[in-house]
């Protein structure tokens, strides 16, 4: 399957990612069960661990004396986007009930997220009381390496197929005739929200379930979330564990003219 057609492409396990997760996965550990950073990112009533740039992994994404990320998906992430920094991995954990709901959850955010798995792209940020949307962080690609396994319905990672086409066609609709250094100011709202609607209406929803060491490729226009933990799902004791690298392109332009 290609990822460029299709948005996304999952990869086998390798020996060069497994190094890579068994050299991973004690820090990832230790920085999940830490009280401090638990309260931080535990959202969605205690359902859903956000982990934003938690790992301490540098460029090449070596953690500690641990190899550098390599293998087939950041091989085909890389002849597309080239060789990108890498920044710190989100480490995002789904455990059994997601998506609780919170206190301040608003009934439409829930329900965004049990009927539409929070479907967004990264990189665009919500700004201001009303939340409208900038273009802030334009990435290459997203490489989601599983930390751990989890069997089908444990809230794993869903992506609407082809969905990239239809956000580069809308996106390239927004920022037509304004030049690459106003993108980011641009408030792109109701451009976003109604390549979204489209991406519902035409493309497929593929839940992606992943064992440990696997790794999935992702479009950096591919409309995806979360799907809902379903009932008699099942994960390890830390819940379904995945470290996501998300390397910024140095040009914003890039993020419409490349493939």
């Amino acid at each position: 399957m290609s990822w460029l057609e299709h948005g996304f492409a999952v990869f086998a396990q390798e020996d060069a990612m497994a190094q890579w997760v068994d050299a991973a996965m004690q820090p990832a550990l230790a920085a999940i069960r830490d009280p401090v950073k638990r309260d931080a990112w535990l959202r969605h009533g205690g359902t859903w661990f956000a982990g934003v740039d938690l790992l301490d992994n540098d460029e090449a994404g070596r953690v500690g004396d641990g190899p550098p990320v390599a293998g087939r998906a950041l091989a085909a992430a890389q002849a597309v986007c080239g060789p990108l920094a890498l920044h710190r991995a989100q480490l995002s954990v789904t455990y059994p009930g997601y998506p609780a709901r919170d206190v301040g959850d608003s009934d439409a955010a829930h329900r965004y997220r049990l009927t539409r798995d929070a479907a967004h792209l990264d990189g665009l940020l919500p700004e201001g009381p009303d939340k409208r949307r900038h273009l802030r962080e334009p990435h290459g690609y997203i490489l989601g390496v599983a930390l751990t396994g989890a069997g089908a319905g444990a809230a794993p990672l869903v992506v609407y197929e082809g969905s990239h086409h239809v956000m580069r066609a809308a996106f390239s609709a927004c920022f037509s005739g304004h030049a690459t250094a106003d993108w980011g100011d641009l408030d792109v709202t109701l451009a976003y929200q109604a390549a979204r609607r489209l991406c519902f209406a035409q493309c497929a929803r593929v839940e992606i379930v992943l064992e440990a060491g696997q790794s999935v490729l992702v479009h950096r226009m591919a409309l995806h979330g979360i799907a809902p933990w379903a009932a008699g799902a099942q994960a390890g004791p830390d819940g379904r564990i995945m470290a996501y690298l998300r390397p910024v392109l140095p040009d914003i332009a890039d993020w419409l003219s490349l493939p």
